[in-house]
């Protein structure tokens, strides 16, 4: 039996459409990583969601955070955009950063490797804390 890297079994969740603030780029560390740092500064962390979602069809990282009542995404060059809502796959890492990143990738395949993924719809990673990060496959109902 081979080991997982989730401390417990991933469970299948269903969650609506989202409304949010995004920015995207290339599907490449770098790129990420210059990413993260400018929207976290932008939007504020303060009583904010942060998710990323991955289109593995069109090689594209987006960043975003579900709209607050008072955001104003044109001031701050923010596209809106949807988190899609629908079944998931669910697992979760637990750990600090930045070791914790490095377990997204095999996560993911972990994940992915369980049951038909819906590859209409992007993987989404929830940041949930600072030491706990969801995983979501999208999958069929």
């Amino acid at each position: 039996m081979t080991s997982s890297v989730f401390p417990a079994p991933p469970d299948r969740i269903q969650r609506q459409d989202i409304t949010v603030m995004q920015q995207a780029t290339v599907d490449e560390l770098t790129h990420i990583q210059r990413l993260w740092p400018s929207f976290e500064q932008l939007v504020g962390l303060r009583g904010r969601k942060m998710y990323a979602q991955i289109d593995e069809r069109q090689n594209t990282y987006t960043v975003c955070t579900p709209v607050k009542e008072h955001d104003s995404p044109d001031r701050l060059g923010l596209q809106l955009g949807t988190l899609a809502g629908g079944w998931y796959l669910r697992g979760r890492l637990v750990g600090d950063p930045p070791q914790i990143y490095g377990r997204i990738a095999d996560g993911v395949a972990e994940l992915q490797a369980t049951l038909p993924a819906d590859d209409t719809r992007p993987l989404v990673e929830f940041y949930r804390r600072r030491d706990q990060i969801e995983l979501w496959v999208p999958i069929r109902s």
